[in-house]
């Protein structure tokens, strides 16, 4: 006779599920809207359409995080992780001058544990509150034999919602249109291909080894949350309508990709170099992996993660909201007629 065989033999634990899932209630629910219907548990998330919108429209996002993810195993920390998943799609559905809305997430590994996975959703509930939006829903898949032990992997959706007449899309940008630029914290979520290979290939460091030259472990550095910039820029957005022409988040491809994609043609964007600071980070991957500079550009955020291009007549204002509320801004270059490229000077 054989052995009979159960779904936990398999690898699959129902009952740490159900652990996980009672560990996720007080998470999700810090990040409630009053437009949420339901609670979790259900086979949809619920959310009424906010009222006061004449012509509506949905913008949606999705993203992961990529390979930093490698870095949170090595350091063994999962509670900040989450927060680059909201990030990276609600950052997205800004530069469309929408308010994200909800986010759901995915999370898939091998063996579940509940802990860690509580880590995890913290992280994600953290990033919707610094959003504004609510975590309706969720999917947390068991697949064992799938990925290495203690390993997962997370992606995110989220949908925002805009006036269709404010929508942005890049067809206001204009010549002499000034760009200023919000700081990133760091890597955010792109090119950790490259910055690990450097890392802990090239200059044979550990996540835990502390850098002079950075001021904190290489694992911080790499480590740091990417930044939500919603509570920066929509209540421009709502009190200035208008002002910002076009929104470009800094991700894959640096500055020099990411903002032709606002910029209709004809026009170009020069952007100047020395107006903001970089970040050690930067210098010290270029440094250890001898970097041609033209790569760095086209692989990291080299310190900008959102670039705002503003009407040269207003700008003064949006400065002076920025500065009110203690917004952190460089102005970083200017609209000028050329091929929808950047040109760094």
């Amino acid at each position: 006779m054989k052995k009979a065989m159960t779904y936990r033999d398999a690898g699959v634990d129902i009952n740490k599920g159900n652990e996980a899932v009672d560990k996720i209630k007080p998470l999700v629910a810090r990040t409630k809207r009053p437009e949420v219907l339901g609670g979790l548990g259900g086979f949809g998330g619920l959310f009424q359409v906010p009222k006061g919108y004449e012509n509506p429209v949905l913008v949606s996002g999705t993203d992961g995080i990529g390979t930093k993810l490698k870095v949170a195993f090595m350091c063994g920390k999962h509670d900040t992780i989450g927060i680059d998943a909201v990030a990276m799609c609600v950052n997205d559905i800004l530069v469309a001058g929408a308010e994200p809305l909800f986010f759901l997430d995915y999370v898939a590994v091998g063996q579940l544990d509940p802990d860690q996975l509580a880590e995890v959703v913290a992280g994600i509930a953290e990033g919707c509150v610094q959003a504004g939006c609510a975590l309706i829903g969720g999917e947390t898949a068991e697949m064992p034999g799938f990925y290495q032990a203690g390993e997962y992997d997370v992606a995110g959706f989220s949908v925002g919602i805009v006036e269709k007449e404010a929508l942005l899309d890049g067809s206001a940008v204009k010549e002499g249109d000034l760009i200023l630029g919000l700081p990133s914290t760091g890597l955010h979520s792109n090119g950790y291909s490259l910055a690990r290979k450097i890392a802990f290939d090239r200059a044979g460091k550990t996540a835990e080894d502390y850098i002079d030259a950075l001021g904190e472990t290489l694992g911080e550095a790499l480590l740091r949350p990417t930044r939500i910039y919603i509570k920066d820029v929509l209540p421009i957005l709502k009190g200035q309508p208008g002002v910002i022409h076009a929104m470009a988040h800094i991700t894959g491809g640096g500055l020099v990709e990411n903002v032709p994609r606002v910029l209709p043609a004809g026009l170009s964007a020069e952007i100047k170099v020395d107006t903001w600071p970089r970040l050690p980070i930067f210098d010290w991957l270029a440094a250890e992996g001898q970097v041609p500079e033209d790569d760095m550009w086209r692989t990291f955020n080299m310190g900008i993660g959102l670039a705002v291009v503003v009407a040269a007549e207003e700008a003064a204002q949006v400065k002076a909201d920025f500065d009110s509320r203690g917004v952190r801004y460089y102005e970083i270059g200017r609209v000028v007629a050329g091929d929808q490229s950047v040109v760094l000077v």
